[in-house]
């Protein structure tokens, strides 16, 4: 036999499972210093001691108070299909006026028994109308009370029948 003829291997060589293994490691060990970096406020949070101080109390919300506005009952009409509308509000004041708009409600209902009466029936069943209504009463209120006594108008019943 010729020295050319030696036998030779054709299996293949097995793969190494080391990088596959690291990248897991280093992927694990990247993901949980991510999380405790955000955790800890390391990263995007700022004070973790603040975030869990109590609110002062001036920051909860406004100070406010609610004033009840008798009820409204008007009569619309032969032409409507309905025959009254009645309506009843609350005003939403800063704390410190809710005794000057109680003084000056006689006038709040005033305006708004001359509003509502001079409505057209139509004006009453549109969709709309109750958002038209709150805002105009709203800005009557304010010009006969005050801008900066009342912040916003609350309708509680608005009923035709």
């Amino acid at each position: 036999m010729s020295d050319t003829d030696t036998p030779t291997d054709d299996t293949p060589k097995k793969s190494s499972k080391l990088p596959m293994i690291l990248g897991v490691v280093l992927a694990l060990l990247g993901g949980g210093a991510g999380f405790y970096a955000t955790w800890s406020g390391m990263l995007l949070g700022g004070d973790s001691e603040a975030a869990t101080k109590e609110v002062p109390e001036k920051e909860k919300g406004p100070d406010v108070a609610y004033v009840s506005v008798d009820p409204v009952i008007i009569s619309l009409g032969e032409s409507s299909r309905s025959r009254h509308l009645q309506f009843r509000a609350e005003l939403e004041v800063p704390a410190a006026h809710k005794e000057d708009v109680k003084k000056l409600l006689p006038r709040v209902v005033d305006v708004f028994n001359s509003y509502l009466r001079a409505l057209e029936p139509g004006d009453l069943e549109d969709q709309a109308a109750l958002t038209r209504l709150r805002g105009q009463l709203l800005r009557r209120v304010q010009v006969v009370v005050g801008p900066d006594h009342v912040n916003d108008l609350l309708v509680m019943e608005f009923v035709l029948n």
